[in-house]
């Protein structure tokens, strides 16, 4: 009798996969350009170890990480960058014969736990985000499948069976995505290491400003368009710079709008949480946000006529406390507590408009906001509160304290 094998289906003993990819040329270095399925990353690319610093890449942040992990499984339509890895050697390229040498099988031997023939130079976080989350839905999951040969209850075993489908769901979809992969030829370790600088040197930063601009995960900075509709604010935001100079012809900047509906929404020094994020109605903080708006510019003569345009900007800050972002950080905080104890925005523009013949700025040393508890949030002369969160939330808090009516001068 004999035996015909096809020796291409056993796979026992090998070590490698290989990929369709496009061989070509960047900085006279020969690169390959693939895709690879996520659950691929952590056998050809060297897993981090958050304990251990990498001698050619910066230490790896284990919360980091978990970030991404967590990213990818609560939003269908992530993005992410592509890897960018070294191969010192270990890697071979077969061309397609009809692909003029360009397109071809890539084949890329696994990596031994720290050790592989590739090495990432860019996507530390990524690679082990990526593990961390495939173990820990695995891990879930036998958990649960684990309490379910176990509970009796039927609706405990209706909720399991739930968890049980949305955590399967999660982890077959990661299994079918895939992140670019483009993978450097450069046998030399010295030249391995420029290449981090020369990534990390080259890499634009995102500002706050544009982060508050475009990051609709988060609801400070989904309704940043519509919040800045408002007379007070509209053609006053800059929507890239982070700071306000003293000469800057705008009255804020994105980020700052998002600090303020922050503060409408939850206090100076609030945490918008996830739970918090799903409970609250982006059209619910806008209205909120436009009372409190509404609310200063009726109570503060400077601010209204900066709405009028009768007032820049410049000069509001030359001469009262309502030019400085930590002032109306500290009215938004005021505004929410006092709205927290089911005062009407009426009442609160009244409160406010106790408080208009104390925004002289610099503060002098006999006025209210040095001559009481408010004192250790202001220094000598000050044209705007210290801006520590710590010292912005006390402010909101004495502020708070002092309705219906301010202190007298």
């Amino acid at each position: 009798m004999s035996l015909s094998i096809d020796a291409d289906r056993i796979t026992a003993g090998r070590r490698s996969d290989t990929y369709l990819a496009m061989r070509s040329v960047q900085g006279g270095r020969v690169v390959y350009s693939t895709r690879v399925p996520l659950l691929d990353l952590d056998k050809i690319l060297p897993v981090p170890n958050p304990n251990q610093t990498d001698p050619d890449n910066r230490k790896v942040n284990t919360r980091h990480a978990k970030s991404f992990g967590d990213y990818m499984t609560t939003h269908q339509n992530w993005v992410a960058p592509t890897l960018l890895a070294r191969d010192n050697g270990g890697c071979t390229f077969q061309p397609l014969d009809d692909g003029d040498h360009r397109v071809g099988y890539l084949n890329i031997p696994w990596a031994t736990g720290s050790v592989g023939a590739l090495s990432t130079i860019d996507g530390q976080h990524r690679i082990l985000g990526t593990r961390l989350e495939t173990q820990r839905l695995s891990e879930e999951i036998n958990k649960v499948e684990r309490d379910l040969t176990r509970t009796r209850s039927e609706n405990r075993i209706a909720t399991l069976r739930t968890k049980l489908e949305r955590l399967r769901a999660s982890l077959d979809r990661l299994q079918q995505e895939a992140i670019g992969l483009d993978i450097y030829v450069e046998p030399d370790s010295v030249q391995a290491r420029q290449m981090f600088v020369d990534v990390a040197d080259n890499a634009k930063g995102i500002s706050t400003a544009l982060r508050a601009r475009f990051d609709g995960s988060k609801i400070v900075n989904r309704t940043l368009d519509r919040v800045i509709d408002h007379a007070l604010l509209k053609g006053r935001v800059d929507l890239e710079q982070d700071r306000m100079t003293r000469n800057s012809v705008n009255l804020l900047g994105a980020k700052h709008v998002a600090d303020l509906t922050k503060a409408v929404a939850v206090g100076v020094g609030g945490r918008v949480s996830k739970r918090r994020e799903s409970e609250l109605s982006d059209e619910a903080v806008v209205e909120e946000v436009h009372g409190f708006l509404d609310s200063i510019t009726t109570a503060f003569p400077d601010l209204a006529d900066v709405a009028d345009g009768t007032l820049t900007p410049t000069d509001l800050r030359s001469r009262s406390l309502l030019g400085s972002v930590g002032m109306l950080r500290v009215l938004a905080g005021t505004y929410r507590a006092l709205r927290e104890k089911d005062v009407a925005e009426n009442d609160i523009a009244a409160f406010f408009t106790t408080l208009a013949p104390h925004m002289a700025a610099p503060v002098p040393d006999d006025g209210i906001w040095r001559r009481t508890e408010a004192g250790r949030d202001f220094e000598q002369a000050a044209s705007a509160p210290v801006m520590r969160t710590q010292n912005l939330q006390h402010l909101a808090t004495v502020v708070t304290s002092w309705y219906p009516n301010a202190p007298r001068a």
